[in-house]
């Protein structure tokens, strides 16, 4: 599947009170500090690029699948927003997305609760930039039942802007799992056209939790 086979160290919790920010990724700062590599299906390149007045990750996908992930513990009770910033430039074509075959996009983000020893109860949320599903499109990822995927942009409408997203990770669980959340365990992204045989290139910006 594509999903995350980490290996997670023990980490504190990160949570701020009031409306401060919990910083996962900086580069806008050119900071790839913690973040590694997942590969799956050949090697997505990442770089860090000046790309017009900012600082971005930039993710060049030609028929490959690798993603870069990042070790964090977030207390949802206290930080349950989600933010971030990417920009799409190209859709694919014909993908059946909820099927294995078309289990490609241009970007994705991972958001990982990790079952610690109960390693078969890791579940994932996928917050996707859709090549023909609908915004909002909630469906379970083609090869595992712990991963839903959801449709946060689609389609060419802001096709090469630069995008700001903000999702309450807890509410999103509870909807797509049911339960309670507990930690977030991991954040990913990945541009992976592996199935397609496709390129695709995508920008990531900043990825940080808040309270408000």
């Amino acid at each position: 599947m594509k999903g995350l086979a980490i290996l997670l160290p023990a980490l504190p919790l990160l949570a701020l009170a009031g409306d401060a920010q919990v910083p996962v990724a900086l580069f806008s700062r050119g900071d790839l500090s913690g973040w590694q590599e997942q590969r799956f299906a050949g090697e997505t390149e990442y770089r860090l690029l000046d790309e017009g007045s900012r600082t971005a990750l930039r993710a060049l996908s030609n028929g490959t699948a690798s993603g870069r992930y990042k070790a964090v513990r977030i207390d949802l009770r206290q930080t349950p927003l989600l933010h971030w910033q990417w920009r799409v430039d190209n859709l694919l074509e014909g993908v059946a997305e909820h099927s294995k075959p078309g289990d490609d996009y241009p970007a994705r983000v991972y958001v990982v609760f990790s079952g610690g020893l109960l390693f078969w109860r890791t579940r994932a949320i996928n917050y996707v930039w859709s090549s023909n599903q609908p915004v909002g499109t909630t469906w379970p990822n083609a090869f595992t039942g712990n991963a839903r995927m959801v449709a946060v942009e689609s389609g060419a409408e802001r096709l090469g802007q630069w995008v700001t997203e903000r999702r309450n990770v807890a509410e999103d669980y509870r909807r797509l799992f049911g339960g309670e959340p507990g930690t977030v365990d991991a954040v990913a992204i990945m541009t992976d056209t592996d199935n397609s045989g496709q390129r695709a290139t995508a920008w990531y910006g900043d990825i940080w939790f808040s309270a408000q």
